[in-house]
């Protein structure tokens, strides 16, 4: 929809509208609220003062951008919001033209913004890069960088920072805290409001009063972004559309980089969400008069059975410590960090410095795990290698979320994790099957004293007849069912609970089925897969990661290295960056769930 004719009350109007849709399907479907009601008002004013049509809309993460997608001719079809085969809870060009960039992960836009103003700047055109990002991204480094090149560049860019004081979790770090507080002092309020009240109608002299205003660099905000080379306008009201849309046309007109300040409410119009409210940030189906999630508790999380072992483990063994980068719920460390908060940290969205800051607890002798999202810890993987593993530091990685996340799509699926670690020397990396090894597991990482990694699921583990554990051994494999047969099923972490769920179906149909648990994919127990391979049996492999550099090829290096051959047959995730949607569906539509797994096998 074209909205550059509506006046400032059908701004106000369509804004409730969007509201009332974004709550009406995150309530069916799940999603990211508060961010997107939050950011609503900013999004309309945007597409009033800049043109979609040709500026480059960049938004930091985009689960806030919601309501770009209902201007942008989704508002039918935002019915599938997050559903496979529907529209993608992120920003995505190959969804629609008007979603300039994708994004998923933190603190990447105004680098994404920088690089289009010189390609605009080289072609001669007059298109000015537009960024969105909330206060919580601005803790990352890349942040700084960008804005460090940007202000020598003084390339016409528009940052916006909507600050509504909350990342994900609680606000992390002096920046947060200086753009939250000091930026809107009482005492510059009280100054802005009277300059306004005087200069009312008085355009030109208001930027003069604002230039004015930027020189009190110890009473205003602009010291930071100034000292980088780069204007700054604000505090302003992030629900005042008529405020935001003069600002943003101002700030588009200076022909260089500036920083608009718009302070908003998280969860703004809906009530129950409003305010500082983790649980709000992702949901799942809720009821909207009450508030309360329609999701069935169901099996223990894999999540909540890590922080519980973590918990009794940091209790027995004062070295024991822990680091999340701004997801202290979604990893189960918030509960460790209230209990114990001088020995578990948020270091907010700084997956670098997260790892790199464990490299130096470990070398002082304590116990760091570093809680984290397989997707993220991507982020650090240079400090991995240079920081960890190259001085044998024994780091702790706990990854979460490891393989299909399902609704979140592309730049979340935890399906590289096993790849791109097994190519780094010193590195240990295993992974339980279920919570009893996943309970094994965190005692035997802590004990371990050398850099290791060990992965566990979203959401519950594959339910499966409980085989009894015999603890973790460093590089050994563990044969769950030993049969007389011509198959194996190899199983890794999850992959191992979902291969004996398959072995109990194959069982049905008279098929005699043995299975692996290979625990280790580095070391690997070659004696085990030496000796299985003497047996003429045809060997499935499944896990649910990526099966370059995984699982096959790993048993594949070992079988190379001898001259043996095995007739293997991988369940692993193939060399695409994978859909959102149920995971269930994406399990289905890959030939991965247990049904297309059972009748492939007996095909």
């Amino acid at each position: 929809m074209d909205i550059k004719g509506y006046s400032t009350k059908e701004l106000k109007d369509l804004s409730e509208k969007i509201r009332d849709r974004i709550l009406e399907v995150v309530s069916k479907n799940g999603g990211h609220l508060s961010s997107s009601l939050g950011a609503t008002d900013i999004i309309l004013a945007m597409h009033k003062a800049f043109d979609v049509n040709k500026d480059p809309f960049i938004y930091d993460v985009s689960h806030q951008a919601y309501a770009h997608k209902l201007i942008n001719n989704r508002w039918d079809s935002f019915e599938t919001l997050r559903s496979f085969e529907g529209l993608s809870g992120f920003t995505k060009p190959k969804e629609s033209e008007k979603d300039y960039f994708i994004a998923g992960h933190s603190s990447t836009s105004i680098s994404v913004a920088v690089g289009a103003a010189k390609a605009i700047a080289l072609k001669g055109e007059d298109r000015v890069p537009v960024a969105l990002i909330g206060d919580g991204s601005m803790s990352s480094g890349m942040v700084y960088e960008a804005m460090n090149e940007l202000g020598h560049l003084k390339l016409p860019v528009v940052i916006i920072i909507n600050d509504n004081e909350m990342s994900i979790a609680k606000p992390i770090g002096a920046i947060s805290n200086y753009l939250s507080k000091h930026m809107a002092g009482r005492f510059y309020q009280k100054l802005k409001h009277t300059v306004d009240d005087l200069l009312d109608g008085h355009d030109s002299m208001k930027y003069l009063a604002k230039r004015f205003e930027e020189s009190l660099k110890l009473i205003t905000p602009g010291m930071l972004f100034e000292e980088l080379g780069l204007d700054y306008i604000g505090p302003i009201n992030g629900h005042n559309i008529k405020e935001m849309v003069e600002v943003f046309e101002t700030a588009k007109k200076l022909g260089k980089p500036v920083v608009v300040h718009a302070q908003t409410t998280k969860g703004k119009g809906y009530k129950i969400a409003e305010g500082l409210h983790e649980h709000w940030h992702g949901v799942g189906p809720f009821d909207v008069d009450t508030g309360e999630s329609k999701k069935s508790s169901g099996s223990k999380s894999a999540t909540a059975i890590f922080s519980d072992a973590l918990l009794d483990l940091a209790k027995k063994d004062e070295k024991v410590v822990g680091i999340t980068a701004a997801m202290p719920s979604g990893t189960g460390l918030s509960s460790l960090m209230d209990e114990m908060p001088d020995r578990f940290w948020d270091v907010a969205i700084a997956e670098q410095h997260a790892v790199t800051s464990a490299a130096a607890l470990a070398k002082e002798g304590l116990k760091p795990f570093v809680a984290i999202y397989s997707t993220f810890l991507q982020r650090g993987f240079d400090q991995i290698i240079h920081d960890v593993a190259i001085d044998n530091l024994p780091v702790i990685f706990a990854i979460d979320r490891g393989g299909i996340v399902g609704e979140d799509g592309e730049t979340h699926q935890g399906t590289f994790d096993i790849s791109y670690l097994r190519l780094i020397p010193n590195m240990v990396i295993f992974a339980p099957r279920d919570e009893a090894t996943l309970i094994d597991a965190v005692s035997f990482a802590a004990n371990l004293n050398k850099p290791c990694a060990f992965r566990y699921p979203r959401g519950a583990f594959v339910p499966h007849k409980e085989v009894k554990s015999s603890g973790f051994q460093l590089g050994k494999a563990e044969l769950l069912k030993e049969e007389d047969s011509e198959i194996l099923l190899v199983g890794y972490g999850n992959g191992a609970s979902k291969a004996l769920k398959v072995a109990e179906e194959l069982e049905k149909n008279d098929k005699k089925v043995s299975v692996l648990d290979l625990r280790f994919v580095k070391p690997i127990d070659k004696q085990s897969i030496l000796s299985l391979a003497k047996k003429k049996t045809k060997w499935y492999i499944i896990s649910d990661s990526v099966g370059i550099g995984g699982v096959k090829s790993g048993i594949l290096e070992v079988l190379s290295e001898e001259g043996i051959s095995v007739e293997i047959h991988s369940f692993e995730l193939p060399d695409e960056f994978l859909v959102h949607g149920n995971t269930s569906l994406i399990e289905d539509s890959l030939g991965i769930s247990t049904e297309k797994i059972v009748n492939k096998i007996l095909e």
